[in-house]
């Protein structure tokens, strides 16, 4: 067959935003090793056509306008029947797709030969990870509410980071050597890129074939900025799926670029939630190694290390009135500038005294 095609199906959290920005910023210098990373056209980064084409694949709409992904996963059908070679395509939120959207993406690429990749992260660090980045996503949940949430079964995050049901699901029509799990390590490696390497080696892609870097991280936020993000969530009021506004605003400025900035107390996962951790990383393990999927890196990256009993925890659900106020007063300076180079001075101070009088209304 002359076209292979890898899918990378998450999980959130383990890598992905560096993963695909990096894939897209070395397009052009991959292409010419005949590794392909479709996008619609020149005007659309790789990793939104990416998150679009797995939006309409999964029948969702948000994060953009209404019907703004529709047709997205055809046209990236048509991308990948045009190339020759190696094809990747990657998002996070595929992997809890359900058997039959499975089925619809195995059949419309049914002329290549399809590999399913998987990146996964121990639980002692996914889940902080997991609860920070849904309260900048919107969500309102305590770290108590969210923890208990996926301990039952009850959450997305849970679903696509349950490493036996994604792969069972995804692999059910694979050989287990067309499923690769690319293990997250506790530490970067000696020089500093070994999650890179790993991604690198599922794909199959020589490193030296991206020889450019990317400077994009998902950051976690720290414990009081997790809380004043939360917080806020609260009192706007906003449904969970935002438009664009929130996007702008919350996600991008205020909570990627100014509060996880900010030297703070990082989220921990609890020292009693370590049993659970640690269980489901052995239900992983024993899974893998039944299952007989291929292994990019050790599969002893999945147990969780326990923190050191002399160090105190820190409750991310309670955070001192006075760390919450300094990153409240830098989340504060932030968006008065960003107001006032949006608006006029007059649109302004109209626009804060009838902000002023709905919260004296309530």
């Amino acid at each position: 067959m002359s076209r292979v095609v890898y899918l990378h199906i998450g999980a959130p959290k383990t890598g992905t935003t560096y993963l695909q920005d990096r894939l897209m910023l070395n397009q052009a210098s991959l292409a010419e090793h005949g590794v392909t990373i479709p996008t619609k056209n020149r005007f659309v980064d790789a990793d939104l056509f990416h998150f679009r084409a797995a939006l309409d694949l999964l029948d969702q709409d948000w994060g953009g306008s209404p019907g703004h992904a529709d047709g997205s996963w055809d046209t990236m059908v048509k991308r990948v029947r045009k190339a020759r070679g190696t094809v990747v395509i990657s998002h996070e939120i595929l992997a809890p797709a359900k058997p039959d959207t499975i089925a619809r993406v195995m059949n419309d690429l049914s002329d290549s030969e399809v590999h399913v990749v998987y990146s996964a992260r121990d639980l002692g660090r996914q889940l902080p990870a997991a609860w920070q980045e849904s309260i900048k996503q919107g969500r309102k949940w305590t770290f108590q509410r969210f923890l208990n949430k996926v301990e039952r079964g009850q959450t997305w995050f849970r679903s696509a980071m349950d490493l036996p049901s994604v792969l069972g699901n995804w692999g059910a029509k694979l050989p287990p050597e067309r499923v690769h799990v690319v293990t997250v390590p506790h530490d970067r490696g000696p020089t500093g890129n070994e999650l890179w390497f790993r991604f690198c080696s599922a794909f199959g892609i020589d490193p030296a074939w991206a020889p450019l870097d990317s400077e994009r991280s998902n950051r976690s936020l720290g414990i009081a900025e997790t809380q004043l993000v939360r917080r806020l969530n609260r009192r706007l009021e906003l449904p969970m799926w935002r438009d664009a506004t929130y996007d702008g605003l919350i996600r991008e400025l205020l909570a990627q670029e100014v509060l996880v900035a900010r030297d703070s107390f990082p989220v921990r996962l609890p020292p009693d939630r370590f049993d659970f951790a640690e269980a489901q990383a052995q239900q992983w393990i024993d899974w893998i190694k039944d299952s007989g999927v291929d292994v990019i890196g050790d599969v002893e990256d999945l147990r969780p290390i326990r923190p050191n009993p002399d160090k105190q925890w820190r409750d991310p659900d309670r955070v001192s009135p006075k760390l919450q106020l300094g990153a409240a007063l830098d989340a504060l300076t932030t968006m008065t500038r960003e107001a006032a180079e949006r608006t006029s001075p007059d649109d302004l101070g109209r626009k804060l005294r009838q902000q002023a009088r709905r919260l004296r209304e309530r």
